[in-house]
């Protein structure tokens, strides 16, 4: 029996056309409603291409590629958009449930030191808060939020990564 070789998971500066891929991802229906947080409109490609200049350029955020063998699985990042400084992530479909975005987050932590660092997750997206808590995250509360993948207001977990 020959077994495959480990996944290769590693980060590197985001680069214009990495966004392409970023876009593609987040077109995915089940993807948008697990993470329930989205744009109004993920199909507006001229707004999503905006969103990622200003990202792009605000040297307040700090935000890689994940790279999964070599192909783009998304990015991680951390932004203070609204406020607290808080890390974000996203993974196409074709690379949950493989342990990558774990091993990303965790990557990404060792390298941005900034703490208290915060993440919020849709109370029923399971797999999401099992990354963040597996990486250090610890649960300080809850609030409703309007979700646009959902269309209705859902409870949102909060949790944070201190020292």
């Amino acid at each position: 029996m020959m077994l495959s070789a480990p996944l290769r998971v590693r980060l590197r500066p985001v680069v214009a056309s990495d966004v392409a891929t970023f876009f593609e991802h987040q077109l995915d229906p089940q993807a948008n409603f697990m993470a329930a947080f989205v744009s109004k409109n993920v199909t507006d490609r001229t707004a999503f291409d905006a969103k990622w200049v200003k990202i792009l350029a605000d040297t307040a955020i700090a935000i890689r590629t994940i790279l999964a063998n070599g192909e783009i699985a998304g990015y991680v990042g951390h932004h203070s958009w609204f406020g607290d400084p808080e890390v974000t992530y996203w993974l196409g479909r074709d690379y949950w449930g493989k342990g990558i975005a774990t091993r990303a987050l965790e990557s990404f932590l060792k390298q941005e030191k900034l703490r208290p660092l915060y993440g919020r997750v849709a109370k029923d997206n399971a797999a999401s808060r099992r990354v963040l808590e597996k990486c250090g995250f610890t649960l300080i509360g809850s609030e409703k939020e309007f979700s646009n993948a959902r269309g209705e207001e859902i409870e949102e977990l909060i949790l944070i990564l201190r020292g």
